[in-house]
């Protein structure tokens, strides 16, 4: 997020009106709801990490155990239990 200087942005009035209520320091101002993106649209991590947990699940399928997922994966065995949990919960 970028900091801009409200006046090189809003009209003269409004900036007097806001300092009716914050006289200097910063202000956020949140997206408009329709605008929001969720986690990990911007950079497809969201997508990459679906991607890792199905092949995590189909190894697991296959037979592959939980300390050898957590040595492929690099990830502790908690963290695959959990990703193999939410799997079986949201896509079984």
């Amino acid at each position: 997020m970028k900091y801009k200087k409200a006046q090189d942005i809003l009209p003269q009035d409004l900036v007097i009106k806001l300092q009716e209520f914050m006289d200097g320091g910063y202000l956020y101002i949140p997206k408009k709801e329709e605008n929001k993106k969720s986690w990990g649209d911007n950079t497809g991590i969201k997508k990459d990490l679906n991607k890792r947990n199905k092949n995590i699940f189909n190894d697991f399928d296959r037979g592959m155990t939980i300390r050898e997922l957590s040595n492929k994966y690099y990830l502790v065995e908690n963290s695959i239990r959990r990703i193999l949990r939410e799997y079986k919960k949201n896509y079984k």
